[in-house]
């Protein structure tokens, strides 16, 4: 049985905020020792430590800082969708109360992805090192200029790109920023990276599927430098001559689930048919 659960809610929706609250009732109806926070708050989530359970309410955006929060815990999510698109999230709001008995009696199947760690390691010896759920990506740090960008994969010089970007996604990820920069979608369950180049000048332009084990050493050479982001969420500038490790992370995003797993390739269809759909439509 449900012990204890954090629910984490999208910032700036009244609608998610008030869902939060009722499902936090029907938690502590239930005997299940509930908290409801800000998934973008600063302040400090002690019931973190103690959860079984965390609900994800909102978009994709929340699901992805909620898996970082419970960084190195390992703590199930639980997606529920508020937002637009909902790659992340398995249910709607009635699907939750419907399953709440099922929720509370941990009555669920388990879905493990995999991560991606990146560590940052400037000239003056200062070390930065971050997980991500969806990807890694090096940017350009001004409009209108490439990014040059000296890569290896496991020891190997790749080559030297200049680019917008190059993006190191999860099979997570992969239908994310990877996905509109031409890479493949993969089953979100496999273990492989993958890195796509961002319009990449004159260079490999095409994305490579890595071991599970192997290591991308990035290098930039910009002279501006670059950006390095985390799911899109958290940057990290970075000057020339800074090295990038990025590589599968030793922590795993691990999804409650109450369907099977070939509904991948359905919802997938779906969603992308609903984009496409949203985006030629009049005023789009």
């Amino acid at each position: 049985m449900l012990r204890g659960a954090v629910i984490l809610h999208a910032p700036r929706s009244e609608g998610a905020l008030a869902f939060a609250n009722q499902l936090a009732q029907e938690f502590k109806r239930g005997g299940v020792a509930t908290a409801v926070y800000d998934a973008w708050a600063e302040e400090a989530m002690p019931e973190l430590d103690s959860a079984s359970l965390v609900c994800c309410i909102g978009g994709d955006g929340t699901v992805l800082r909620s898996a970082r929060l419970v960084v190195p815990r390992g703590t199930p999510l639980l997606g529920i969708n508020m937002g637009r698109l909902g790659f992340l999230t398995d249910m709607s709001p009635r699907d939750t109360f419907n399953q709440v008995e099922k929720i509370i009696a941990e009555d669920w199947r388990v879905e493990e992805r995999i991560m991606v760690r990146c560590d940052v390691r400037d000239p003056a010896g200062r070390n930065f090192r971050a997980h991500g759920l969806n990807d890694i990506v090096a940017s350009r740090s001004l409009p209108g200029r490439p990014v040059y960008v000296d890569l290896r994969i496991d020891g190997a010089r790749l080559a030297n790109y200049r680019c917008d970007g190059i993006i190191i996604a999860t099979p997570t990820g992969s239908t994310g920023y990877s996905l509109s920069a031409g890479g493949p979608i993969m089953t979100p369950t496999e273990h492989h990276l993958v890195m796509t180049p961002v319009s990449a000048h004159l260079a490999l332009g095409r994305s490579i599927v890595l071991q599970p084990d192997s290591v991308v050493e990035l290098e930039v050479t910009s002279d501006s430098g670059a950006i390095v982001s985390i799911d899109g969420q958290e940057e990290v500038p970075v000057a020339s001559g800074v090295r990038v490790s990025v590589r599968a992370s030793e922590h795993i995003t691990r999804f409650v689930r109450f369907r099977e797993p070939q509904m991948f390739y359905s919802d997938l269809a779906e969603r992308l048919e609903g984009q496409m759909s949203s985006a030629m439509s009049p005023g789009a």
